[in-house]
């Protein structure tokens, strides 16, 4: 069990590791996306509204897909945490960030035809946990300190085959007239649960790190 004076030393050396730039680049370019129709006056239908914010959510998911790179991921390995609460821990600091810079592309998003903030708030938040569960898997699989970039990378071939690969039978790109909006959003819901899942199962050391070698006799 990690004892529970060893959290708060970690705060300050983790959030000194954490990507903030990209991530305040990330979310201001989601905030330009839905920002500049308000201010160039435009008034867009309820489809273009929806999907300018998914295309903030996905902006700020991109940068969220960074969120494990750590440049002394090699010796920090070592030390009594473990990952997984190293991984959280980077969760619960970016959090408090995300949910205000959610709440600012809610109110930005023109138009009086916007989407019901709840189900715009599910999508996004699937994104953001597919992103989280795609750089876990990463971290998983390779020694790289920076498993950002390949996780953006099929997080970003996601979002763009989706639309094309998915079935009639599990839709989830509709708009909000479709009349299975509501059944979308069930199957929205199904995405962070199973994505969770897989993060969960990733987490702890990569795969070839600390292998066992057999002892020798002479």
């Amino acid at each position: 069990m990690i004892p529970a004076r060893v959290i708060p030393a970690l705060v300050v050396p983790v959030w000194r590791t954490l990507p903030w730039r990209l991530l305040g680049a990330a979310g201001a370019v989601g905030l330009l996306v839905v920002g500049l129709p308000r201010l160039s006056g435009a008034h867009p239908d309820p489809w273009t509204a929806l999907a300018l914010l998914r295309s903030a959510a996905l902006a700020f998911a991109l940068g969220l897909a960074f969120l494990l790179d750590d440049p002394a991921r090699h010796t920090t390995t070592p030390v009594p945490t473990g990952r997984a609460a190293r991984t959280a821990l980077r969760v619960a600091l970016v959090a408090p960030v995300a949910a205000p810079w959610w709440t600012a592309v809610l109110l930005l998003a023109p138009g009086a035809h916007l989407p019901p903030a709840g189900a715009a708030t599910l999508e996004a938040g699937a994104a953001c946990v597919l992103a989280l569960a795609a750089a876990t898997v990463a971290v998983h699989r390779t020694d790289d300190p920076r498993p950002g970039p390949p996780a953006a990378i099929a997080l970003l071939t996601a979002a763009l085959l989706a639309p094309l690969a998915v079935s009639d039978r599990s839709v989830l790109f509709v708009g909000p007239r479709h009349p299975r909006w509501a059944t979308a959003h069930e199957h929205w819901a199904w995405l962070p649960a199973g994505a969770v899942t897989v993060g969960c199962l990733a987490l702890g050391e990569p795969l070839g790190r600390f292998r066992p070698t057999a002892d020798r006799r002479t």
